[in-house]
């Protein structure tokens, strides 16, 4: 196999990986999650803004934005994540759906900001830190592209 190939397997098999970790990652917070779709596009006042992956909650009758963040959580990163849940709420949530739920996976976070973030907020939302290098095999961890690299790849640019 050509140098190509095998990195495209390699890709592959890391996609893989992901994709296992982030189904293992929703089991956890239990069954009844519908995929909607990466990257939903959606239009405010004439702006286009991208969800990072959208899916909708079957038994909560609720729709779930999660926001993928490759540093250290910000509490601006809320703010965001507020923003897309309100636009969900009023341009896709159906009148008998249930509020939408904003959920923001990033690298890592200080426990006392991200309380304090969140102290005050009645909206249901909330912060995770994601290791997705321990879902794969250890002679593709060192393969994994960085949290950055994946954030650009979803809002489609290229390096």
């Amino acid at each position: 196999m050509d140098f190509q190939g095998s990195r495209e397997a390699e890709e592959r098999e890391i996609e893989a990986a992901l994709v296992r970790h982030i189904t293992d990652f929703l089991l956890e917070l239990g069954a009844g999650f519908a995929y909607v779709g990466r990257q939903v596009h959606i239009e405010v006042g004439g702006d286009d803004f991208f969800l990072d992956l959208l899916f909708y909650h079957l038994k909560l009758r609720s729709y779930f934005v999660i926001e993928l963040k490759g540093g250290k959580f910000k509490p601006e990163h809320l703010g965001q994540l507020g923003f897309y849940m309100t636009a969900v709420d009023a341009q896709i949530k159906a009148a008998d759906d249930n509020p939408t739920i904003g959920l923001l996976l990033c690298k890592s976070k200080n426990e006392v900001v991200a309380e304090y973030a969140l102290r005050d907020t009645a909206r249901p939302l909330g912060v995770a830190e994601v290791e997705l290098a321990e879902s794969l095999p250890e002679r593709l961890q060192t393969s994994l592209p960085t949290i950055e690299q994946i954030e650009r790849e979803l809002a489609g640019e290229t390096t």
